[in-house]
């Protein structure tokens, strides 16, 4: 009879086709992570949250791994509730997998008054209780600031991983096609965040200035010119920035532009923008637009034309079994 696993995923009802996908990958000389479903999200009848994990027995002993996701205010309640739980049921070992960490872009005080909810989220995560081995683990990817780390307490352990070695697949499949590819940041700060990661690669570095509402794209290093472009940044809302930036990219000379984004946040379905049938005077034709699957709503997203899905699940299996010693 096979050995049951060690590790047990229980998945968020938003996240339980990225938590399929993590259970049937097999790692070679790592034990395989058991899919545990039988989670109810339920509601009482005023939307207060219903929480039922079936057998939950089997997490004693177990490294228990929570793969969540923040992408609306609306379901972080009810999974903060379920993760302060787990550690009661005995568990060996708490991960909670938040691939997006939301509150990320507010993480300073420009003007007093203002509120820096990065923090606050931050500490509401600092207080999952402790399990057998110490304490939880927060697998978080390509958060918008490192510094953020520092956010949280001694009491949890922040584990930053990157989904950039999943872009880096791509890019070099291009290259195996000739193409001339170069790395363009639209900002300082995308700049510095990533551009260690693309060793063997040319960069262009751009510059934003925000007037009002418009944002201002300049290029400061590089040249564009008869070159395939890759836009990179962590993450997209409305997507002006990126939009101005590959214009700009055509507009300096390049064959062809694509872009690429961790976290396709996109509120108010403003990917819209960017399809190529929807293609308006103002807006960049893009060749790809690489997105991963941080975000619930990138899956139907990445079903249209120029959007493609990279999906984070051979990173999150591979992080896991780094950080969990079985």
């Amino acid at each position: 009879m096979e050995k049951e696993s060690n590790i047990l995923l229980l998945c968020h009802a938003s996240t339980l086709e990225l938590g399929r996908k993590i259970c049937s990958l097999k790692v070679e000389n790592c034990p395989k992570i058991k899919l545990h479903e039988e989670v109810s999200w339920e509601k009482f009848p005023d939307g207060f949250p219903n929480l039922f994990i079936q057998d939950v027995d089997r997490c004693i002993g177990k490294h228990v791994v929570f793969l969540g996701s923040f992408h609306s205010p609306k379901v972080i309640f009810e999974q903060i509730s379920l993760v302060y739980a787990l550690p009661r049921s005995c568990v060996r070992s708490l991960t909670f997998i938040l691939p997006y960490f939301p509150t990320g872009t507010m993480e300073r005080i420009d003007t007093e008054g203002q509120v820096a909810t990065a923090s606050t989220m931050a500490r509401m995560l600092s207080a999952i209780p402790l399990s057998a081995m110490g304490p939880a683990q927060i697998m978080i990817f390509d958060i918008h600031v490192l510094q953020e780390r520092f956010f949280f307490t001694d009491n949890v352990l922040p584990r930053l991983q990157s989904a950039l070695p999943r872009l880096l697949q791509e890019l070099n499949k291009l290259k195996s096609e000739n193409l001339n590819i170069k790395i363009a940041f639209p900002d300082e700060g995308a700049h510095k965040r990533f551009r260690d990661h693309f060793d063997g690669f040319a960069i262009i570095r751009c510059i934003k200035k925000r007037n009002g509402a418009k944002r201002e794209v300049s290029i400061v290093d590089g040249s564009p010119n008869n070159c395939h472009i890759v836009i990179v940044d962590d993450l997209i809302m409305t997507g002006g920035t990126v939009n101005e930036c590959a214009l700009l990219m055509k507009k300096s000379g390049a064959s062809s532009v694509s872009a690429y984004v961790t976290h396709a946040v996109f509120p108010a379905d403003s990917w819209k923008d960017f399809l190529t049938e929807n293609h308006q005077e103002g807006r960049a034709a893009l060749d790809n637009f690489w997105i991963t699957d941080s975000i619930p709503h990138a899956r139907e997203i990445s079903n249209h034309e120029p959007f493609k899905l990279l999906s984070l699940a051979e990173s999150i299996c591979r992080s896991l079994h780094k950080l969990i010693l079985v």
